[in-house]
C-alpha cells in the first residue's frame, strides 16, 4: 500500500511539474498547433530582411560614392558696373534711385555744365587768335622780300656814294671825315641787308610750318584740340547707364553735391547674365574639368533647381587674390584645405529673378565628359 501511494505520487509530481510538450504548445498557441510554425518562419523572415537592407544600403552608398562632388560655399554672380562722373562738379539733376530698371544709354545723373561751356568759349577765342598769328607771320613772309629789295638798293646808292668821295679824295676836293661818313653808310646798309635777310629766313620758317600740316598751322591746330578737350568735358557733364540693369548704391547722389572725377558714384547690376560662383575644396577637384554637368539650388528659392556646367576652374586659390594673404612660410604653419573658384555657367533661365550674392548649393557630377 505504501509503494502504491508513493507511486501514485511521483506521477502525480511529474504530472504537475513538467506537463506534456504537446499540453505546452496547446497552452501557448491558445489551442491552435499552425501558429508555432508561422510565427518561428516570421522571425527568421525579419532576422534575414534587416541584414539584407543594411547590405543594399551599403551597396548603394558604396556604388554612388565618388560620382560627384558638392559644396554649399558657392554664391550667385552678376556683371556689376561702377559708374563714376569723368569730370567733377556740382550735381544739379537725378534721375534714378535704387533698385530702379535702366536702359543703355539712359541719363542716370547731370553735373553743373557752366564751367564747360566757358572752357569752349576760351577755347573757340584760342582757335581765332592763332588764326590771327598765322596771318601776320604770312603777312610778314611776303614783306620781307621787299625789305630785301630795299636793303639792296641801300647798298647800291651808299656804294656810288662812296665811290664819288673816293675819287674826290683822292683829287682832294673833299675832306676825311666825308670819306668816312660814306664808307660807313655803305657798311650800314650791308649791315640792313644782312638784317632783311635774317628776318626773311624767320618769315619763311614760320610759313613751312604752317605748310606742315595738311590745311593749318600748328598753333591752330593745338588750339582746335584745346577746343575739342572742352567738348568732351561738356558732353560728359551728362552721365549715362552704360548698360542696361538694376541700379544699386544711388543713394549717394544727390542734388548739390560736388562730385569728384573718377569716383564711384552708382553700380549698375546687370541682372540678366548670372553665374555661380563655387569654392570647392582642393580635395574635390582631382577628376573636375570643364564642361561637366552640375546641379543648382538656392537657399532662397529652395522649390527651384537648376542646370548648369563648369565654365571655368580658377587660376588660383582664393587666398593667393585675397588682401593679406596667408604668409605659409613662417613658423608657426598649420596647413588648411584650399579653396578653388569654380565657374559655373547657369544652362538654363531661372523662373524667379537671381540676386547677385544668393548662397547656393552646387554638384557636379565628374562622370559627365567634360572637355
Amino acid at each position: 500500500m505504501d509503494m502504491l501511494k508513493s507511486e501514485d505520487l511521483s506521477e502525480q509530481y511529474d504530472s504537475s511539474s513538467a506537463p506534456p510538450e504537446e499540453d505546452q504548445d496547446m497552452t501557448v498557441t491558445d489551442g491552435n498547433p499552425s501558429d508555432k510554425p508561422k510565427r518561428r518562419w516570421g522571425r527568421w523572415a525579419v532576422m534575414a530582411i534587416v541584414p539584407l537592407a543594411l547590405i543594399a544600403v551599403g551597396g548603394y552608398f558604396w556604388l554612388t560614392s565618388g560620382q560627384s562632388v558638392s559644396t554649399d560655399n558657392a554664391y550667385v554672380q552678376q556683371d556689376r558696373v561702377s559708374v563714376a562722373a569723368e569730370v567733377g562738379g556740382r550735381i544739379i539733376e537725378v534721375n534714378v534711385g535704387a533698385n530702379d530698371m535702366v536702359q543703355e544709354g539712359d541719363i542716370l545723373f547731370r553735373i553743373d555744365p557752366a564751367p564747360f561751356k566757358i572752357a569752349l568759349a576760351q577755347a573757340n577765342a584760342a582757335i581765332a587768335a592763332a588764326e590771327v598769328q598765322v596771318q601776320a607771320l604770312r603777312t610778314t613772309a611776303a614783306g620781307s622780300s621787299v625789305d630785301i629789295s630795299a636793303a639792296r638798293e641801300d647798298i647800291a646808292f651808299a656804294q656810288a656814294t662812296f665811290e664819288r668821295q673816293r675819287a674826290l679824295m683822292q683829287r682832294g676836293f673833299t675832306t676825311k671825315a666825308d670819306f668816312d661818313a660814306g664808307q660807313h653808310a655803305v657798311e650800314q646798309a650791308r649791315e640792313r641787308l644782312r638784317q632783311a635777310q635774317a628776318d626773311a629766313a624767320e618769315s619763311q620758317s614760320f610759313a613751312a610750318n604752317a605748310r606742315s600740316m595738311p590745311g593749318e598751322n600748328p598753333a591752330i591746330a593745338a588750339a582746335k584740340v584745346q577746343r575739342d578737350q572742352a567738348q568732351l568735358n561738356l558732353s560728359r557733364t551728362i552721365v549715362r547707364a552704360p548698360s542696361s540693369g538694376r541700379v544699386a548704391q544711388a543713394d549717394r547722389l544727390q542734388i548739390g553735391q560736388m562730385m569728384v572725377s573718377g569716383l564711384p558714384a552708382l553700380t549698375i547690376v546687370a541682372d540678366k547674365k548670372s553665374w555661380v560662383e563655387a569654392n570647392f575644396k582642393e580635395t574635390d577637384l582631382a577628376e573636375m574639368n570643364v564642361g561637366q554637368k552640375a546641379d543648382l539650388s538656392f537657399d532662397a528659392y529652395p522649390d527651384i533647381k537648376l542646370n548648369g556646367h563648369v565654365e571655368s576652374i580658377g587660376a588660383g586659390t582664393g587666398s593667393e587674390f585675397s588682401v593679406l594673404p596667408a604668409q605659409n612660410a613662417t613658423g608657426n604653419w598649420v596647413k588648411v584645405t584650399q579653396r578653388v573658384p569654380v565657374r559655373i555657367a547657369i544652362d538654363e533661365e531661372s523662373p524667379r529673378p537671381l540676386i547677385a550674392g544668393l548662397s547656393s548649393e552646387v554638384t557636379v557630377d565628374i562622370r559627365s565628359k567634360g572637355k
